[in-house]
């Protein structure tokens, strides 16, 4: 039997015209199939009231299902870090522990280069020194014969060779000296002094040594023999002196600037 009862379904569904015009085929099925011998007149079709018929399907029509809830998306996993993050924070590790070494290496550079000079340095002035000793040695070899010697016949002369080996204050000393006091009495006394470097018999160096030296002075120590004659000596008089020469480098070269005898 036809079901009367319509679904909650839209009108406008292809299901639902789908199904009217099926229930219309079936009505009109079932009316021609009456027999005209019962006595009863046929029926005129009764005018379509517009009204819909729906007819189940065996097992009845299914609901549409339900939308399923969405699944909670599931946490993505953590990504491993890229190869450029790793070597961008293997390069960050390395330069923080390359710094302190960078340092480390400037220090120790710094330090080996200030050692370097001062090594240098020291150096240069021991071979300075040594330069000096020989060069020293040798302006008070010369200088010292001229220095202590003069003839009462030249001394104008010899006072003023042995103002060349002289510098600073001593020259001036050395000056006033001779002009008040060795010039005066050589003239008087007709003195002459002539002074040598002692040397062995044997004719090996003279006696001489380097007491101190440095790049720009040097102390160096003679024996010095004078052999003096004057009116007031009968024959000659050798003196036997020690002398030490205070020796400083000038521009003119070795200069002595002190005497002293011992």
């Amino acid at each position: 039997m036809a079901n009367t009862n319509t679904r909650g379904r839209g009108a406008g569904s292809p299901a639902r015209r789908t199904m009217t015009a099926a229930a219309r085929a079936a009505a009109k099925r079932t009316r021609r199939g009456e027999h005209p011998g019962d006595g009863a007149p046929p029926r005129a079709e009764e005018p379509s009231s517009g009204r819909t018929l729906v007819i189940d399907a065996p097992g009845g029509w299914d609901d549409p299902p339900e939308p399923k809830p969405e699944p909670e998306p599931k946490p993505e996993p953590e990504q491993a870090p890229e190869a450029g993050e790793v070597r961008e924070e293997s390069a960050s590790v390395r330069r923080f522990w390359r710094r302190p070494l960078t340092v480390a290496l400037c220090v120790l550079l710094a330090a080996g280069l200030a050692a370097v000079a001062v090594l240098g340095w020291q150096y240069r002035e021991g071979r300075r020194a040594e330069q000096a000793r020989g060069e020293a040695l040798t302006a008070a070899r010369e200088a010292a014969p001229v220095v202590l010697s003069y003839d009462y016949r030249r001394l104008d002369r010899d006072f003023a060779r042995a103002r060349t080996h002289l510098t600073g204050a001593f020259r001036d000393e050395y000056g006033r000296t001779t002009a008040k006091v060795v010039g005066p009495t050589a003239r008087k006394y007709h003195g002459v002094v002539k002074a040598t470097v002692a040397a062995p018999a044997s004719g090996d160096r003279p006696a001489e040594s380097v007491v101190s030296a440095g790049p720009d002075k040097a102390v160096v120590l003679l024996f010095v023999n004078q052999v003096t004659t004057s009116t007031q000596v009968t024959g000659s008089r050798v003196d036997l002196n020690r002398v030490r020469m205070t020796l400083t480098r000038t521009s003119e070269g070795w200069k002595v600037s002190a005497v002293d005898a011992l």
